[in-house]
C-alpha cells in the first residue's frame, strides 16, 4: 500500500526510524469510510491499482485517495486520477445516483467538503432540480407567492381533558399553503451539513435566504427532522428558515401558517433572535387567529399551554394597535382572549398571575362585555379550591364590573367562588350603573318602597337591601372586636373561661 500513498510511506519511515523494529504497526484514526473504505483502498493496491467504481462507492474512494495523498507523484493512474475520471461523467448520473453518493459523503462531511468533492454533487444535484422545476431554482426569485389561508392543526381531546395543537405534521388542510415540489422529500434523508452547504452554494444561507421555495423547502425539511426527533444540529437551518418566513411576511403566509411554523422550529434550537421576530409577525397578526392556534402546548413548569406565548403576541399587538388604534380588530382579539383565558382555566399549573396577566393584557377598550372573562373567572376558581381568599380577590382585579351584564352580575353576586367584599363591590357598580340609566330615581325616594316588579328595579331594590345590610354587619363587627379587647385586659389570662372563650370565638371581620 505504500507504494500508492504517498502518506502511509511517510509513516511507515518515521515510525521505523523511532521504533529501529522491522514490524511497523501503524495506527490511522479518521479513515474516511472507516472500515468500509479501507477495505477499498486495501482492494485497490493488492489489484495492482485496479477497482471498480460506482455512485455508492465513489464518495469513499475519492476522499481516502486524498487522505492518503493517492496522486500520481507517488504512483502513474493512482486512485485520485482514476476518480476524478470517473467524476468527470457526473452530468450523466441519474437523479438517484447523486442522492445516493451525497448520502454516503455524511460520516467523512469534512474530508468531502474540503477536498471540493461535496461541492461538485452539490452543483450537479441542483442542475438537476432547475432541469426539470418551473422557475429554476438557481435563478433566485424574491418575489413571494401568496399562499391562502389555510388551517394548521386539528386540536384533539387529549386524556387530561385539555386540546392543544402542538403536531408538526402538516395535516390534509393546510398543505395547499405548503405544496411541496417533487424533490422535497428525497432531500430529506441528507445531513443537516449537506443542506447547509446547498443552502450556502445558493447564497440563501441564514439572513440571505430570500428564496420562497428554498424557504418551503426548508419548512418540510425540519419537519420531518422534528418528527425523526431533531435537535441542536438543526438550528441555523431553522433560523435560515425563519429569516426566509420574516422577509416573505403576511403576503406569504397566513396566521395560521405563523402558527406552524413556529410549532416546527420551537424544538430544533432556533435562536432568540429568530424566535422574536417569528412572535413579532404573529402578533402583527394576531387577529387572524383562531383559538387553535393559541392552544400550543407549555415548554416548561408542567403548564399544559404556552401562556407566556400567548401573552408575549398580545402585547405586540396591543402596541402596534395603540399606535394606530383600530377598534374592531382589537375587539376580535378581546373576544379570542376571552375564549383562550375559558380554555386554559382548568390548568392545574396555571397560577394567577398569568391568568391575570393574560386577562389585564388587553385595555378595557378591547372589550365591550366582560361576561366571558368572568366566566373564565369561576371555572378558574372552580378547578383550584385551595386558592385563599386574597388569591381570589387579587385574581377578581381583572374584571370590569361596569362592562358585566345583569345576568353576570346576579350569578356574581350569589356565586359562592367569590370573596363577599368583591361581589359587594360589583353591586355597587352596577347599582351605579342602573342610576345613571333610571330617570325615576327622584320620584322613588318620595314614594314608599313596595316590591318592584321590573327586573331592573327588582335588581336595585336588593341592592339597597344588601348595601344597608353590609353596613350594619360592619357596625356589629367594630362594637364586637371593641368588646373582646376589654375582656381581653380585664380577665385573667390563666381563667379557665378565658381559654374556652377564645377557642369558640368566631373569626366575623
Amino acid at each position: 500500500m505504500c507504494s500508492f500513498s504517498g502518506r502511509l510511506r511517510r509513516m511507515v519511515k518515521q515510525e521505523k526510524k523511532r521504533s529501529q523494529n522491522k514490524r511497523v504497526k501503524l495506527k490511522i484514526g479518521e479513515f474516511p469510510g472507516g472500515k468500509h473504505g479501507f477495505e477499498l483502498v486495501s482492494r485497490f493496491c493488492y489489484n495492482n491499482g485496479r477497482i471498480g467504481m460506482s455512485p455508492s462507492t465513489i464518495s469513499v474512494l475519492h476522499s481516502s485517495a486524498m487522505f492518503l495523498e493517492m496522486s500520481e507523484e507517488v504512483s502513474p493512474c493512482n486512485l485520485l486520477s482514476q476518480a476524478e475520471t470517473f467524476l468527470e461523467g457526473l452530468f450523466y448520473w441519474t437523479w438517484d445516483d447523486i442522492l445516493t453518493s451525497l448520502k454516503t459523503c455524511e460520516p467523512f462531511f469534512s474530508i468531502a467538503d474540503s477536498s471540493g468533492l461535496l461541492e461538485r454533487l452539490i452543483s450537479s444535484l441542483l442542475a438537476k432540480i432547475s432541469a426539470n422545476s418551473e422557475p429554476s431554482l438557481l435563478t433566485l426569485a424574491t418575489t413571494p407567492t401568496p399562499i391562502p389561508s389555510c388551517s394548521s392543526s386539528s386540536s384533539s381531546p387529549d386524556t387530561t381533558g385539555f386540546r392543544c395543537s402542538i403536531s408538526t405534521k402538516t395535516p390534509d388542510t393546510i398543505k395547499p399553503c405548503f405544496t411541496r415540489e417533487w424533490w422535497f422529500e428525497d432531500l430529506t434523508i441528507l445531513s443537516p451539513n449537506i443542506i447547509e452547504k446547498m443552502m450556502k452554494t445558493l447564497g440563501a444561507f441564514g439572513a440571505h435566504n430570500k428564496n420562497l421555495i428554498l424557504t418551503r423547502f426548508l419548512l418540510h425539511y425540519l419537519k420531518t427532522a422534528a418528527l425523526n426527533g431533531g435537535q441542536e444540529q438543526y438550528g441555523d437551518l431553522a433560523d435560515t428558515a425563519v429569516h426566509g418566513v420574516v422577509l416573505m411576511g403576511r403576503t406569504a403566509f397566513s396566521c395560521r401558517g405563523l402558527f406552524w411554523v413556529l410549532r416546527v422550529v420551537s424544538s430544533l434550537g432556533i435562536s432568540k433572535e429568530c424566535r422574536h421576530k417569528l412572535e413579532r409577525l404573529m402578533g402583527l397578526m394576531l387577529d387572524q387567529a383562531t383559538l387553535d392556534d393559541l392552544l400550543v402546548s407549555g415548554q416548561e413548569g408542567g403548564s399544559v399551554y404556552d401562556v407566556s406565548l400567548v401573552l408575549r403576541l398580545v402585547r405586540v399587538f396591543v402596541s402596534a394597535e395603540e399606535s394606530g388604534m383600530s377598534f374592531q380588530r382589537m375587539k376580535k382579539v378581546g373576544r379570542l382572549i376571552d375564549k383562550y383565558l375559558g380554555e386554559i382555566s382548568p390548568d392545574q399549573s396555571l397560577k394567577v398571575s398569568k391568568f391575570l396577566a393574560i386577562a389585564e393584557s388587553l385595555p378595557d377598550s378591547g372589550r365591550d362585555c366582560f361576561d366571558g372573562v368572568y366566566r373564565a373567572l369561576d371555572i378558574y376558581f372552580e378547578s383550584h379550591p385551595g386558592l385563599s381568599s386574597d388569591d381570589r380577590a387579587k385574581a377578581c382585579r381583572c374584571l370590569n364590573y361596569e362592562k358585566l351584564t345583569l345576568e353576570a352580575c346576579k350569578d356574581l353576586a350569589k356565586n359562592p367562588r367569590i370573596p363577599p367584599r368583591v361581589a359587594m363591590q360589583a353591586l355597587v357598580a352596577q347599582q351605579s350603573k342602573l342610576q345613571c340609566n333610571t330617570p325615576k330615581r327622584a320620584a322613588e325616594k318620595a314614594s314608599p318602597k313596595t316590591p318592584p316588579t321590573d327586573e331592573k328595579e327588582q335588581l336595585r331594590f336588593n341592592l339597597e337591601k344588601m348595601q344597608h345590610r353590609v353596613i350594619e354587619l360592619e357596625k356589629v363587627c367594630r362594637e364586637m372586636k371593641g368588646q373582646m379587647s376589654k375582656m381581653s385586659k380585664n380577665n385573667n389570662i390563666n381563667s379557665p373561661s378565658h381559654h374556652s372563650s377564645n377557642r369558640g370565638l368566631p373569626r366575623l371581620c
